[in-house]
């Protein structure tokens, strides 16, 4: 199921897998062509698991899961077992939030993540030994060279209580936050100049595995926290609700080449967004964005247009989104509204790893904060510029036909009825 980061082993410098990361994808943009990926065209999405129909736009596998008023129950009962929902949608920038309570029990992973087919990833999981910490960590590529990128934070309790859960997403940084507390900050250089950040569509991975299962190797059941012992289960954690905010609403995203950058999305759909978000503070910016760059003309014409749009970053982390223009159809330029996703929680971004404890006392891994250990002289990527879009997502706005639509239209009219005037 997951594949495993490496760490150095002391004086020997023997690699041993470590830390999970579920770096997986069906099909790899960056490898082949791909479908589209299946987005969503609401900015807001709440998931109440305490009553069935919450689980209506989620795949389960590994194993039933049932809802009731604790929301949705991922239990282990036996060796094998691995209850999971997957979310049948992708978003492109914003937020998740979930109310969660983690599992009990050595060697039990509760896990929270976001993934993305060119294997981006953010984490949330626990561990049943901690009793007072959860990990963060993130991939870029399914990069697993590294081992500098988990954080291990300080939480209460969080195998007997909700907490609530949150990644915000943006183009220049990803937060996390318990109870509305941000508690680490990656930016976007920190991430190997931008190489490794995760900057492509992700869907939502809940689930509960067997880190400690007799199976795995070594050092995963060691990070893990030891051996399980089915004989003591069953072991179960707990999620009420799921809130997204999509920065981007989209019928899907596209992928227009193989270089995994932000930049090479393109957004397609009748209701696809008419600019780009690039932060989490989306609903505000983004409407305000479009409106004041809607075309005079009123005529419906995108039910099938696909837009295309570009992306233009900033040294900036507010919020600031580049209005970009749908191609005009035949029948007239039609435009297409954006709502993203509005902020909330802590807008603190403070220090990369938050209050997190030091190094020796995170896993085996020597886990540090990923913004002060983080490779930082790797060249970036394609995706990893300050600049204007590439070429490949640039807007297909036609000036001519939008001038002559806007403003021919109505001198025509003009020069019609002082004719018949004259007449």
């Amino acid at each position: 199921m997951p594949s495993f980061t490496k760490f150095a082993a002391a004086a020997l410098a023997v690699a041993v897998p470590l830390v999970s990361a579920q770096t997986y994808s069906d099909c790899n943009p960056m490898e082949k062509t791909c479908p589209p990926n299946k987005g969503s065209t609401q900015s807001s999405l709440h998931f109440d698991f305490t009553q069935a129909s919450g689980l209506d736009q989620w795949k389960i596998s590994g194993g039933n899961v049932p809802t009731g008023s604790n929301g949705a129950e991922f239990t282990i009962n036996k060796e094998g077992d691995a209850p999971t929902l997957v979310s049948d949608f992708y978003f492109f920038y914003g937020e998740l939030s979930l109310e969660m309570k983690t599992s009990p029990g050595q060697g039990i992973v509760s896990s929270a993540f976001l993934q993305s087919d060119s294997k981006d990833e953010v984490d949330w999981e626990a561990l049943g030994t901690r009793t007072d910490t959860i990990e963060t960590n993130y991939f870029g590529k399914g990069d697993t060279s590294t081992w500098d990128r988990e954080t291990w934070v300080p939480v209460a309790t969080p195998h007997e209580t909700f907490h609530t859960y949150t990644i915000q997403w943006s183009k220049d940084t990803i937060n996390w936050l318990i109870d509305g507390a941000n508690i680490r900050t990656l930016n976007y250089n920190d991430a190997q100049g931008g190489a490794r950040f995760p900057q492509t569509p992700m869907n939502i991975h809940l689930g509960i595995w067997a880190g400690g299962a007799p199976t795995n190797p070594e050092g995963t059941i060691t990070w893990a926290g030891g051996l399980t012992d089915y004989s003591q289960g069953p072991y179960s954690m707990y999620i009420k609700s799921v809130t997204v905010k999509n920065a981007n609403p989209a019928e899907s995203y596209t992928w227009t080449d193989k270089s995994g950058s932000a930049e090479s999305i393109k957004f397609t759909g009748s209701n696809a967004v008419s600019s780009r978000s690039t932060t989490t503070e989306a609903a505000t910016t983004s409407s305000e964005a479009a409106t004041s760059t809607k075309s005079v003309s009123t005529t419906e014409s995108t039910s099938s247009a696909a837009t295309t749009l570009a992306t233009k970053t900033s040294s900036s982390s507010s919020a600031e989104s580049t209005a970009e223009s749908t191609a005009a159809s035949s029948s007239g330029a039609g435009s297409a509204s954006s709502s993203g996703a509005s902020s909330s929680g802590s807008s603190t971004t403070g220090s990369s790893s938050g209050p997190s404890p030091s190094s020796s006392s995170g896993s085996g891994s020597g886990s540090s904060s990923a913004s002060s250990s983080s490779p930082s002289s790797g060249s970036p990527s394609s995706s990893g510029s300050s600049t204007s879009a590439s070429a490949s997502a640039s807007p297909t706005f036609n000036a001519a036909a939008s001038v002559a639509a806007s403003y021919l239209g109505p001198v025509s009219l003009l020069g019609l009825v002082t004719a018949l005037l004259q007449l």
